[in-house]
């Protein structure tokens, strides 16, 4: 499961990097139009690519919370469940205890 959530992320990092060549082919196809500078294309395709960044960043840690999440909900599941268990165990031997006297 770890590893499909890691192959997930680097395949939106992955896409994140082929976007960020894309808006830079496009600025640099604008600036060959004249539609816009160099300079005005560079800094667009900058914050661009940090806005970007920093929302793939938001997002991979919440997925991290949230699987972080999951395990701890798990594990005192588990622990509840096997504490159930050991009661039922231990209320089984006092009964089989108390039959064979």
């Amino acid at each position: 499961m770890i590893d499909a959530l890691k192959k997930s992320m680097l395949a939106g990092l992955g896409a994140a990097v082929i976007t960020k060549e894309r808006v830079q082919a496009n600025f640099d196809d604008w600036v060959k139009q004249g539609k816009v500078t160099a300079d005005e294309a560079k800094a667009a395709a900058e914050k661009i690519a940090a806005d970007g960044k920093r929302e793939f960043e938001e997002a991979a840690a919440r997925v991290g919370d949230k699987i972080r999440d999951l395990f701890n909900d798990s594990e005192a599941t588990h622990a509840s469940r096997i504490e159930a268990l050991e009661n039922r165990v231990a209320a089984l031997e006092r009964r089989l205890a108390g039959d064979s006297e």
